[in-house]
């Protein structure tokens, strides 16, 4: 059930990059030479702009009023703007409809973490979140092929109206099956000194802090990918046709990293797992930044290499949030606002950045892993004080 939950936020972002290419012609996205230009992406950053802010607000709701609440509210408002979208044809307010969409998405995703965090902690709730992450990357594996067969029976439209189906799907689950997790006796008060406490926490403690921003910049690759990778198999390598199945062999790479690090970080330790893949992460980024330089783009030894560097999201993600959350237990609510903000944020602007810099190559994109990954990693350095690879 948390993992359908997260699932809501990559599906609103991955069924539809099949059809960005149409959607964006739909809505007047054309550059002078009658091709889509890098406009098309805000489709996606649109969502994630609006993903990432008002986790803040909804922290400290749920941290008051428990989880069930805030969460039919959340639900309730994806399903109606998924069902906006599928009737949005001007540009600006198709954008407009997606923020709010990824408003209300924001509410699902932090109630489904402070549920986990409620009942686990520490090692426990990294792997816990590493199986939830495992069954979340069935749908980026599956929404591009979901969405490359709507556009074979249907118009583009209905790429947005399987995401207010799946919402439905998903109120009637929760409003169901998920009990409250938050007992009233450890609700906290909803005001703006008590709010403003509980985020001063999350500020204060070195590891949350520091661990909140390494995330919120390698996550920058990750959008930066998915905002361009259309273009990218599209244009480069001139496979518009079989798209879905090129980004669902990356997605499940990423998916079995998650479902090791399930397996090994209760025996291995979050911290030196989710190091060793931030060096991987530089290490081939700095292959791919070479290879993209002296050789022609090439499928054969592209995606391979791609694909093991995308796969090291897997043993970062959940371990730097368990990491982020851990010394914060009793403002769960607010500490994964705090998180999922941070991140959210910081990465879909760097994600945008780095998209709005293709120009029919892969260089920039790897150029931005690169950078990114070294950023990250320092930041890592300067969080544990020079003490890596621990056990803890």
């Amino acid at each position: 059930m948390m993992a359908g939950l997260m699932a809501l936020n990559a599906l609103a972002i991955d069924i539809m990059l099949p059809a960005l290419n149409e959607i964006a012609a739909a809505v007047g996205v054309i550059s002078t030479d009658g091709q889509t230009d890098n406009r098309q992406q805000m489709i996606i950053f649109a969502y994630i702009l609006g993903f990432g802010a008002p986790q803040i607000v909804w922290g400290p709701i749920s941290d008051r009023f428990g989880r069930r609440g805030p969460l039919a509210v959340a639900l309730i408002g994806y399903i109606i703007t998924g069902a906006a979208c599928a009737l949005m044809h001007d540009f600006n307010t198709l954008l407009a409809m997606r923020f709010a969409q990824g408003v209300f998405a924001s509410g699902a995703r932090l109630v489904a973490v402070s549920v986990v965090r409620d009942v686990f902690v520490g090692r426990g709730m990294a792997s816990i979140m590493s199986l939830i992450m495992t069954i979340f990357m069935v749908v980026p594996i599956l929404a591009p092929s979901i969405g490359q067969i709507i556009l074979y029976i249907a118009p583009w439209e209905w790429t947005f109206g399987v995401l207010a189906l799946f919402g439905t799907t998903m109120l009637i689950w929760t409003m169901l099956r998920l009990p409250e997790s938050l007992p009233v006796e450890a609700r906290q008060p909803l005001s703006l000194p008590s709010a403003a406490r509980a985020y001063m926490a999350v500020f204060q403690s070195r590891v949350t802090f520091g661990y909140m921003l390494a995330s919120g910049i390698i996550f920058g690759c990750l959008f930066a990918f998915i905002g361009s990778s259309e273009q990218i198999f599209r244009e480069v390598f001139d496979k518009e046709n079989t798209f879905a199945y090129w980004f669902a062999g990356i997605a499940l790479t990423l998916a079995a990293a998650n479902f090791l690090n399930s397996r090994l970080v209760e025996r291995v330790g979050m911290r030196r797992l989710s190091q060793c893949a931030i060096i991987g992460l530089i290490t081939f980024s700095s292959i791919l930044v070479l290879l993209s330089l002296f050789l022609e783009p090439n499928l054969a030894w592209y995606f391979p290499l791609f694909a093991i560097t995308f796969g090291c999201f897997g043993m970062i993600g959940a371990n730097f949030s368990a990491m982020a959350m851990e010394p914060l237990g009793k403002i769960a609510g607010t500490a994964s606002a705090a998180y999922g903000f941070a991140t959210t944020t910081i990465s879909s602007l760097l994600g945008m950045a780095i998209g709005s810099f293709y120009n029919g190559t892969t260089l920039p994109l790897m150029l931005g892993f690169l950078c990114l990954g070294v950023t990250s990693f320092i930041i890592v350095v300067i969080t544990e004080r020079g003490q890596l690879f621990s056990t803890r």
